[in-house]
């Protein structure tokens, strides 16, 4: 899955020219809005996922790190003004390059907390990364000593600075190992990857993702007590934001489980598809082409994959 991702990253530091400078640039300025007075949602644009930085009395909490190490390190920094100083702890949602890559940017021996088959994933999937292998040699150093250090089974709670951090593995969906992490004072949660908002989402079947336990995942997610909800990619929205993507995760797993059913091929799912499908009005395709592309196409893909036992074909490498 990170394959692909990896040679995107490789052919943009082979080119040379100005556009290429520019859009390191644009990767590597944040923005920043503020969802409470202590919780500050951090972009980066383009297929970065979204970053939440919480402000204790004793400094930063950070989740996710963005793709890439220079933005990692400016990341930190910003985390540190934001904080209200050096950061604490580092959380990663999932292990896709767009919300761990900038792990390295943080001092080695940083508090990172993951669940056990996250890092399971970082070390296998995406191994070449954590392994400085191939265009990741590049990187020119060893990023191990960034990797989690603090593996979640089903969940934990942390207490810093005056601030309570729960984390909960509710189940698969987006990947097998989706971490989601509610700063309780604020009553803001950040959910990964498991919830993206107004774009189509990554179903990463070959790390444990599943459209059909998806919908029971989020089912636990909403037990959560909250008000404001960061999502792994779009605008923050609230608990009918979660409910209006669950209803698109039914609807497609419905089409995909009627046509296993039925026997129909891909190509015949395809055209029912596009016919039936209705929750994903608005949704706008999300990756970095021609390398790859989450877009109904793919995820009705994906779901036909899950429903009939298909060997999963190209998968996509980030989101």
């Amino acid at each position: 899955m990170q394959r692909k991702l990896a040679i995107a990253f490789a052919v943009l530091v082979l080119l040379a020219g100005a556009s290429v400078v520019a859009l390191f640039q644009d990767f590597t300025t944040l923005s920043h809005e503020a969802v409470t007075a202590d919780v500050q949602l951090v972009q980066a644009g383009g297929i970065n996922g979204n970053v939440a930085v919480l402000r204790t009395d004793d400094g930063a909490v950070v989740v996710d790190t963005l793709t890439l190490r220079a933005q990692g390190s400016r990341l930190r920094e910003l985390a540190e003004k934001l904080g209200g100083g050096p950061v604490q702890l580092v959380l990663n949602t999932h292990y896709h390059a767009d919300h761990s890559h900038g792990n390295p940017g943080f001092p080695v021996g940083t508090h990172i907390v993951a669940t056990r088959r996250t890092r399971e994933y970082m070390l296998g999937v995406d191994g070449a990364y954590w392994r400085g292998e191939g265009v990741w040699s590049l990187l020119g150093s060893d990023v191990t000593g960034t990797l989690p250090n603090d593996l979640v089974e089903t969940g934990s709670v942390l207490s810093i600075g005056g601030k309570t951090i729960r984390t909960l593995h509710p189940g698969r969906g987006h990947t097998g190992g989706d971490l989601v992490v509610l700063f309780v004072e604020d009553r803001v949660l950040h959910m990964g990857d498991l919830l993206v908002v107004g774009c189509y989402p990554n179903i990463d079947l070959e790390a444990g993702g599943s459209v059909e336990a998806w919908i029971t995942t989020l089912d636990r997610v909403l037990a959560l007590d909250f008000d404001r909800v960061i999502p792994g990619h779009g605008p923050v929205t609230d608990r009918a934001g979660i409910e209006r993507f669950q209803a698109f995760l039914r609807e497609l797993w419905e089409l995909a489980r009627q046509a296993a059913a039925e026997g129909l091929t891909l190509e015949r799912t395809q055209e029912v598809a596009a016919r039936s499908l209705t929750r994903d009005a608005g949704f706008v395709a999300m990756g970095l082409p021609p390398f790859f592309t989450l877009d109904r196409a793919f995820v009705v893909r994906r779901a036909w994959e899950e429903a009939t036992g298909a060997v999963p074909t190209s998968p996509a490498a980030g989101g």
